[in-house]
């Protein structure tokens, strides 16, 4: 029940996300607001590109499966479980249509574990987002501090690469899929250098848009 819960609250504060773009408004300052309620707190309330892991996928699965053999219809997990598939879809969409077409386009990915500080490649945003990108027809390239080996059961047909910067090189786009610390304080000019193209597809919202477009990027994040 734990789990369902934190799960659900992460595809609520996603679908606020959504609203927000159509609305003008930022994530980041409506979830501050949001934490602000001591009935609701400050955790699991970061727009993104959604939940993966063992527990939260297996979890909310086990607790619709057992709810239904129960006769009960769990809906809002069901609810829950499919914004966090389309929370990754629609991350797919900003990138091809800031690409206009994804196809043959040098799009480098950086993170691929399910969260910082893990190896753990278990339902793993990434896995989705790659392969949606690789149907398109574009080129992936990945990086990520401690996931790269056991990355290589999860994901065939992608360049792996020794850094964040060998992933930027000649990239079209480079898209942030994990919030390593590593990302957050890469040097955003030797990136700008590196690249093709200028644009930055951020799913964990660790930039500041006003202060990326100063440095010339097309940035784009989720709920902002």
């Amino acid at each position: 029940a734990s789990n369902s819960f934190l799960a659900t609250k992460i595809s609520f504060i996603n679908s606020v996300a959504n609203v927000c773009e159509k609305t003008g408004a930022d994530i980041t300052k409506v979830a501050h607001g949001m934490g602000l309620d001591a009935r609701i707190g400050r955790n699991f309330l970061q727009g993104g590109i959604g939940y993966g892991g063992s527990c939260f996928p297996k979890d909310v699965d086990a607790f619709m499966h057992i709810s239904g053999k129960l006769g009960y219809d769990f809906g809002i997990l069901k609810a829950a479980s499919k914004v966090n598939y389309e929370q990754r879809m629609l991350f797919v969409r900003k990138i091809e249509e800031a690409l206009w077409i994804a196809k043959g386009k040098a799009i480098g990915i950086l993170g691929l574990a399910f969260k910082p500080e893990t190896d753990d490649m278990r339902s793993a945003p990434s896995i989705d987002i790659i392969n949606a990108l690789k149907d398109a027809g574009a080129d992936i390239k990945v990086y990520d501090p401690k996931a790269m080996k056991k990355a290589k059961s999860f994901l065939k047909g992608v360049t792996y690469c020794k850094d964040l910067y060998d992933t930027a090189k000649g990239s079209d786009c480079l898209a942030i899929v994990t919030e390593w610390h590593e990302f957050e304080v890469m040097d955003l000019k030797r990136v700008k250098k590196l690249m093709k193209n200028p644009l930055i597809a951020d799913g964990r919202n660790i930039f500041d848009p006003v202060k990326m477009k100063a440095l010339g990027f097309r940035y784009i994040s989720i709920g902002r």
